[in-house]
C-alpha cells in the first residue's frame, strides 16, 4: 500500500450552502449533514426527504452530487460526528451537498470513490479525525489544511475496486431490505388508514363499512362522525409509556454485567463501539428487547420498532407497552398516525424541540374501534410487521458483517481475488 494525502488524489470542496431560499437563485435539493451521517451510500432509491433550498450556478456546478464522489461531515457539536462519510452511488441533477459537509471528487485513475468511503470508515481514518478536529464548547471542525492532509492508504486501483465491490454488495442488500420495509410499512399504514381513518373496514358482509352506507354518528368530543358503536379514548388508554433513565447515574460497577444505552442516536444508528453502557441491574421495565416499540419524545418525535439487541432505555425515550386487548400492531400504527399532531403542536410553540409528556398523551383524543375489529386488524397486519422485524434484524447482522470485514480488508488481513 502507498500512503497519500487526500489533496494529492482528489479535489476537495467545502460546502457553504445553507438552508435558505433566495429569489435570485435556482431551486435545488440539499443533501444535508444527517443524510450524509446516516447513509453508507446516497442513492436515488434512498428514502431521504431532501430539503428544498436555492443556490447559484457556481455552487450548483461545484457541489452537484455525481456517481463516484464521496461526502463526509466536517463540523459538529462532538468530535465523534466528524469525518462520517457516504458514497454517492448515482448521478443527480438537482441534489447538492449542504453546509457542514465536504465533497470529495476522486482522481479516477488512482482512487476509487467506493474504496475511499470504506477507508474513511476505518479506525485509522477515524483516529485521524478525532485527533485533528479543532474547537471547543459547542462546535468542532476540520480545517482546510487538515482536509488536504488526510492520510489515505491505497492499494492499486484494481484491488481498491475489488474491496469496494465486497462492501458495496453488502450495502446493496441492506438498501434492498430498507426498500422492502418501506413498501411493507406503506402497506400497513394504508390498511390502518382505510379501516380506522376512512372507516372502510369490512362490515358483516365483507364490504367497506362507510362506503356501503354503514351508520355514522356525530361525536362531540372528536368533532366528527365515527361509526356507530365506537368509543372515544386517548393514547394513554391503549398503552403504558415508560420513560427511560438518566443512565449516566447507573454506570456498571466492577464485576457487573453491562447493557448498551439506547439513546436517540442509537435509535437511528444502532449500537456502536462508542455507545455508552449501563448496569444490567437496572429495573426490568427500563430494559429494551427486539420488537419493543420506542417513542422519542424530545428533540425528535419518532415511533419505531427496536431491533438492535438488548439495551437500557435512556431518558427522552418512551418504551410503549400495549394495554388490555390492544395488540402491538394496532398501537404502533395508531401512534404513527397520531404523531403528526404532536409535530404540529411543537411547531405551534415555535420550537425545534418536541417535548411530549404523559399529560399530552392523556389529552389526546382518538376514536376506539370494538375489540373484535382490532383483532381482525392484527390478523391482517401481524405478518407484515413480522416481516419488517425479520428484515431489520437481517440488516443488523449485515451491518455487523460489513463492520467486521472492513478493518481486515483495509489492513490486508483478507485478500480479495
Amino acid at each position: 500500500m502507498k500512503r497519500y494525502k487526500l489533496g494529492e488524489i482528489a479535489d476537495i470542496v467545502i460546502s457553504n450552502v445553507d438552508k435558505k431560499s433566495r429569489p435570485n437563485e435556482k431551486s435545488i435539493y440539499l443533501c444535508n449533514f444527517t443524510d450524509v451521517y446516516r447513509n453508507w451510500a446516497i442513492r436515488k432509491s434512498s428514502d431521504n426527504s431532501y430539503m428544498k433550498a436555492t443556490a447559484n450556478d457556481n455552487k450548483i456546478n461545484t457541489l452537484l452530487l455525481k456517481k463516484g464522489f464521496v461526502a463526509f461531515t466536517k463540523d459538529s457539536e462532538t468530535r465523534d460526528d466528524i469525518g462520517i462519510s457516504t458514497y454517492i452511488a448515482d448521478d443527480f441533477d438537482d441534489l447538492i451537498l449542504g453546509y457542514h459537509c465536504v465533497l470529495v471528487k476522486p482522481y479516477v485513475n488512482i482512487l476509487d470513490g467506493e474504496y475511499l468511503n470504506a477507508f474513511l470508515h476505518s479506525k485509522f481514518a477515524k483516529k485521524f479525525f478525532e485527533l485533528n478536529a479543532t474547537g471547543s464548547g459547542m462546535r468542532f471542525t476540520l480545517s482546510s489544511k487538515c482536509l488536504m492532509d488526510i492520510p489515505v492508504l491505497l492499494p492499486d486501483l484494481s484491488e481498491q475496486q475489488r474491496i469496494a465491490k465486497i462492501l458495496s454488495t453488502i450495502d446493496d442488500k441492506i438498501e434492498l431490505n430498507k426498500k422492502i420495509n418501506r413498501e411493507l410499512e406503506t402497506m400497513a399504514k394504508e390498511l390502518y388508514d382505510y379501516w380506522f381513518v376512512q372507516f372502510d373496514f369490512p362490515n358483516a358482509q365483507g364490504k367497506p363499512y362507510k362506503s356501503s352506507g354503514g351508520k355514522m354518528v356525530w361525536n362531540e368530543t372528536l368533532k366528527r362522525e365515527i361509526p356507530e358503536g365506537w368509543e372515544v379514548g386517548n393514547l394513554y388508554s391503549i398503552a403504558d409509556f415508560i420513560n427511560g433513565l438518566a443512565c449516566q447515574k447507573f454506570r456498571p460497577k466492577d464485576g457487573e454485567n453491562a447493557l448498551p444505552v439506547i439513546k436517540i442516536k442509537e435509535m437511528h444508528d444502532g449500537i456502536t463501539a462508542k455507545t455508552e453502557q449501563v448496569s444490567e441491574n437496572i429495573p426490568s421495565k427500563h430494559k429494551i428487547f427486539d420488537g419493543d416499540i420506542l417513542f422519542s419524545w424530545s428533540a425528535t418525535l419518532e415511533i419505531m420498532y427496536w431491533y438492535g439487541g438488548s439495551g437500557g432505555l435512556n431518558q427522552h425515550i418512551f418504551k410503549v407497552n400495549p394495554k388490555s386487548y390492544f395488540p402491538k400492531e394496532y398501537v404502533y400504527e395508531q401512534l404513527s398516525s397520531y404523531i403528526v399532531n404532536f409535530i404540529k403542536m411543537a411547531e405551534a410553540r415555535k420550537t425545534t424541540m418536541g417535548h411530549i409528556t404523559i399529560d399530552h398523551l392523556e389529552q389526546s383524543k382518538i376514536p376506539l374501534p370494538p375489540e373484535s375489529l382490532i383483532k381482525q386488524f392484527k390478523e391482517k397486519v401481524y405478518p407484515i410487521h413480522l416481516k419488517i422485524g425479520q428484515t431489520k434484524q437481517e440488516n443488523c447482522e449485515l451491518t455487523k458483517l460489513r463492520d467486521w470485514l472492513l478493518p481486515m480488508l483495509m489492513n490486508g488481513e483478507v485478500r480479495v481475488r
